[in-house]
């Protein structure tokens, strides 16, 4: 697992985001300003340890889970010692390949199966939507090898198939009514029985970030709803 890690000594508000698979710092830096400290978790291909700042006192705390980091915030961060204020889902579910609440297990184990380059290009374009919108970001495409991509998914996917019940509590759930990797009808039937967390639907494909112009925008609108 790698982790990056921007701290500025003023901040008092840290922001947590255990990015999903097949990224890296690129995709978010973009989003990152002077106003919080910031640890991305992201590329999860080993049973490596936690590398963690030491953890100063913080104002606030906000836990951000995009995609498959949604699964691999509940099941890193009991690890971390870091406790969230606020704590939010985007485009992803705490059980992520499952044919109800997730990515199809055909889908999921077909995409492992078949990490080429052309493939990575393709899912690259249903992340952001459209072939616009990737243009538009290409600096946030992310510099990963197959081989790591791969072995990051291989992980993934057989902690997923041995994971207990999820027990996570997420104050918040971003849904993507344009998702093209975790099918928007599939997010909605897991939420929706998740009564103790506010769901907000968006008009935006499954990497909805490019919308804000950092994570404090985004964080505004999650927290007015």
């Amino acid at each position: 697992m790698k982790t990056y890690i921007r701290r500025r000594e003023k901040n008092r508000t840290l922001v947590v985001l255990f990015g999903g698979w097949a990224v890296d710092e690129n995709v978010f830096i973009p989003l990152c300003n002077d106003d919080f400290d910031f640890i991305l978790f992201y590329n999860y291909s080993a049973d490596e340890a936690l590398v963690l700042p030491e953890m100063k006192t913080y104002d606030s705390i906000i836990l951000i889970g995009w995609s498959l980091g949604v699964w691999a915030a509940e099941y890193l961060i009991p690890k971390t010692g870091i406790v969230p204020d606020i704590a939010i889902a985007v485009c992803g579910t705490p059980v992520p390949a499952d044919d109800r609440f997730g990515i199809p297990l055909r889908v999921f184990e077909g995409t492992l199966n078949n990490i080429t380059e052309r493939n990575m290009e393709k899912f690259y374009l249903r992340a952001f939507g459209d072939k616009k919108t990737l243009n538009r970001n290409v600096d946030r495409l992310p510099g990963r090898s197959l081989k790591s991509l791969h072995d990051e998914l291989r992980w993934m996917y057989n902690r997923i198939m041995e994971q207990k019940e999820p027990g996570f509590k997420w104050n918040y759930a971003l849904i993507s009514e344009n998702d093209r990797v975790f099918p928007s009808a599939n997010l909605n039937s897991y939420w929706e029985k998740e009564t103790g967390t506010i769901h907000i639907r968006v008009p935006l494909p499954h990497y909805p970030f490019h919308e804000w112009s950092t994570f404090t925008d985004f964080i505004d609108f999650v927290t007015k709803h």
